[in-house]
C-alpha cells in the first residue's frame, strides 16, 4: 500500500512538472510525458503512448488530460488517474487565474506581445517534434499514406468534423487490414 501511494505521489509530480512548464497546450505536452514515463520512469512503453494518444485523442476532452488519465489508470488504476490528472490540470488552473487578474493590466505593453510572439515560435517546435516522433513510430506503406494525406486535406481544407475523420480513418485502416490479411491466406 506503501508502495502504490508512492507511485500515486510521483504521477501526481510528474505530470505537475509537465504541466507547470510546457506551454502549447497537449500536443506540445506529448514528447515531455513520453520522456517522463517511457524513458525516465519506464512505467509503459512507446507502444502504450501510441496506443493512450490515439485513445487520448479519439475521446473527448483535452489530450494532455486524456493522456494523464490513461497513464495514470494503467500505473496505478484510479487514484493514479486522479492524482495524475490533477498533476496536469493543477498547473494551467492556477496560471490562468492568475494571469486573468494581471494580463488587463499589461495587455498592450510591446514586451509581452513579443513574449506570446516567442512562445508560440516555440510551441510550434514542441508540436513538430511530437509529429515527427509519431511519424517514425506509424507504420510506413501506402495505406497509412493515403489515410494521413486524406485526412489532412479533409480537415485542412474541406473543414469536415475531426471526430468523422478519425472515424472514417479507422474504418479505411479496418478494411485495409481485413483485405491483407485475407489476401494472405489465400
Amino acid at each position: 500500500m506503501k508502495d502504490k501511494m508512492r507511485k500515486v505521489l510521483q504521477l501526481f509530480l510528474v505530470f505537475f512538472k509537465i504541466g507547470a512548464f510546457t506551454f502549447g497546450g497537449g500536443y506540445a505536452m506529448i514528447p515531455l510525458i513520453q520522456k517522463e514515463v517511457v524513458d525516465n520512469k519506464k512505467w509503459i512503453t512507446d507502444d502504450d503512448i501510441l496506443e493512450i494518444i490515439a485513445i487520448a485523442e479519439s475521446t473527448p476532452g483535452p489530450i494532455a488530460i486524456n493522456s494523464a488519465t490513461f497513464v495514470g489508470y494503467r500505473t496505478c488504476g484510479f487514484f493514479g488517474a486522479f492524482f495524475a490528472t490533477l498533476g496536469v490540470v493543477l498547473p494551467s488552473f492556477v496560471v490562468i487565474l492568475l494571469i486573468s487578474f494581471v494580463l488587463r493590466e499589461f495587455q498592450n505593453l510591446k514586451a509581452v506581445k513579443y513574449a506570446f510572439n516567442g512562445i508560440r515560435a516555440g510551441v510550434l517546435a514542441l508540436l513538430i517534434k511530437a509529429l515527427w516522433g509519431m511519424y517514425k513510430k506509424c507504420p510506413k506503406g501506402w495505406v497509412s499514406y493515403v489515410i494521413i494525406g486524406t485526412a489532412f486535406v479533409v480537415v485542412a481544407f474541406l473543414k469536415i468534423n475531426v471526430l468523422y475523420v478519425i472515424i472514417g480513418c479507422a474504418a479505411f485502416g479496418l478494411v485495409t487490414s481485413l483485405v491483407a490479411e485475407r489476401r494472405s491466406r489465400t
